[in-house]
């Protein structure tokens, strides 16, 4: 059943939270915590004083602050603005940040004194760019949000009723190339809460939410900022993930929802394997996303913690969910399960478009009222992404009898070695099932006569010392011999996007680096 009660404007959302449950806590962080009464009150006065700035409907503003309360009620406040809200990594370098706010467009930004330089810096490039919101004490004429937040406005939010207006632009992960900004409609990200979040998963103003996901991102977005707001939950919004923080909170037994990509518990497994029935009392369900669940980490993390971890698929461009595992019926672990009610899903022959024969590999292509308004500032990517009502995602992937569909890897990422296809995937599903590696990463380098050739990065576990031979040896027990790596290179990390995707380009700088003295 799709909640369509949940798809409605932001003000309207507020509102009627806020008088269902006023005094309830919504959104939490180590510093401060928000009623669902006073966000009515603050994004009304930020909205307000937005307005009364300049910012005109359909103007975009950045948001540049660390995971926060004050995130999500500058998000709230911008929507209710009428105008677009453009999240950025607040780790995101000078030049990530620049291209950013010039990309966008952006007319204003909220960020804190910490940036404030940064961003001045900036100003002096971007005409645009007039208004600086801060966080934090001092810097000069910029306004100071703390002002803003605590005193009714002259204009009261245009509240705009219009759901399918640009409401977001989230840039994409960049694993490739330069990020794009993809538009985004509230009506599209709430879609997914009320066809997903809610059905699926069972989020509903019952559950406390542990979240330390990047709010940027838009699987942060939608869960942990959208979807707590539609239900009336209540959320604690960590800065940063951090094992021992994640794992302290757990064991207070607030927590009803845990979401999180791979890494993230892969992580906590490894952190507790000295106790033999570690539990969590409260926690109901774990759900990852944003990359591939490797299917024995999904199996040893629901033995070792006796909670169920279900896994999803979702992009950017489909606004966070595409598939999902359910908490009934059957699931087939390493599969990201079944399309989410409403979205349709094929997959095809990359070179003739045509559906290929179920079991077979091919990529997946969707549909649905979830898919992006389009790239922003970019037709031409937008018209080859979404051809004839399909958004090719890019990615590999295949469906058994059942319609449970795997992803397989990227187009992009293939390892193609004497014109045979290798998925990067199914190398890593082997590799880090090895004793003593604790995370690992699959990568195609030139070869002189097979033109590519597959090598392995891992990170060892604590103490651990990986014997690459065995690792190979063990690899030849699973893998075709076309399929076995070449090499093994040891690295301290896997570089990963905020979203868990390995960015295979910065492994491939590793390889390119010259040695050192």
């Amino acid at each position: 059943m799709i909640h369509t009660e949940l798809i409605a404007p932001i003000g309207e959302l507020i509102r009627r939270q806020a008088q269902a449950r006023p005094g309830k806590i919504a959104y939490r962080d180590a510093r401060k915590a928000i009623t669902y009464g006073e966000l009515a009150t603050v994004t009304a006065n930020l909205s307000g004083h937005l307005q009364d700035l300049g910012l005109a409907p359909g103007d975009s503003v950045a948001i540049l602050l660390p995971n926060s309360v004050e995130w999500v009620e500058s998000c709230f406040a911008i929507n209710r603005a009428g105008a677009i809200s453009v999240p950025i990594s607040y780790d995101s370098t000078t030049p990530e940040i620049a291209y950013r706010l010039a990309d966008a467009g952006c007319k204003a930004i909220i960020t804190t004194t910490e940036r404030a330089e940064l961003v001045s810096g900036l100003q002096a490039q971007m005409p645009a760019l007039k208004t600086q919101i801060l966080i934090g004490a001092g810097n000069g004429g910029a306004a100071r949000y703390m002002d803003f937040v605590a005193k009714p406005a002259k204009s009261l939010p245009r509240d705009p009723q219009d759901m399918d207006r640009p409401a977001f632009i989230v840039y994409t992960s960049g694993t490739t190339g330069r990020a794009k900004g993809v538009i985004l409609s509230l009506r599209r990200m709430l879609w997914v809460a009320a066809a997903s979040w809610v059905p699926i998963m069972g989020l509903s103003e019952s559950d406390t939410v542990l979240s330390p996901l990047p709010l940027f991102h838009s699987y942060a977005l939608n869960l942990s900022v959208l979807g707590i707001l539609a239900v009336g939950a209540t959320e604690h919004i960590l800065e940063r993930y951090s094992t021992n923080e994640v794992l302290a909170q757990l064991r207070t037994g607030q927590y009803t929802f845990l979401p999180g990509v791979p890494t993230m518990f892969h992580y906590l497994l490894e952190a507790t394997r000295a106790e033999p029935a570690a539990r969590f009392p409260g926690l109901r369900l774990c759900f990852s996303a944003g990359a591939i669940m490797p299917a024995a980490l999904n199996r040893e993390f629901e033995q070792h913690f006796g909670v169920k971890l279900l896994d999803g698929y979702g992009i950017t461009e489909t606004c966070t969910m595409v598939t999902s595992n359910w908490q009934t019926g059957s699931r087939v672990l390493g599969s990201c399960g079944l399309p989410i009610p409403g979205v349709l899903t094929r997959i095809v022959d990359p070179a003739t478009g045509k559906d290929v024969q179920m079991g077979a590999e091919g990529e997946l292509i969707v549909s649905g009222p979830l898919l992006m308004l389009g790239y922003h500032n970019k037709p031409a990517e937008t018209a080859q992404a979404i051809r004839e009502g399909w958004y090719h995602t890019g990615d590999l992937a295949k469906a058994d009898a059942n319609g449970y569909i795997t992803i397989t890897g990227r187009l992009k990422e293939l390892i193609i070695r004497g014109g045979q296809n290798i998925a990067p995937a199914e190398i890593e599903e082997v590799v880090i099932a090895f004793a003593g590696v604790l995370d690992c990463a699959a990568l195609g380098v030139a070869h002189e006569h097979l033109g590519e050739v597959p090598v392995v990065f891992v990170v060892p576990r604590e103490n651990a010392r990986i014997d690459a031979a065995g690792l190979i040896a063990h690899c030849a027990t699973q893998l075709s011999a076309y399929k076995l790596p070449h090499a093994v290179h040891i690295v301290a990390a896997i570089p990963r996007t905020g979203s868990g995707k390995i960015m295979r380009f910065k492994l491939r700088e590793i390889l390119d680096a010259p040695p050192r003295a």
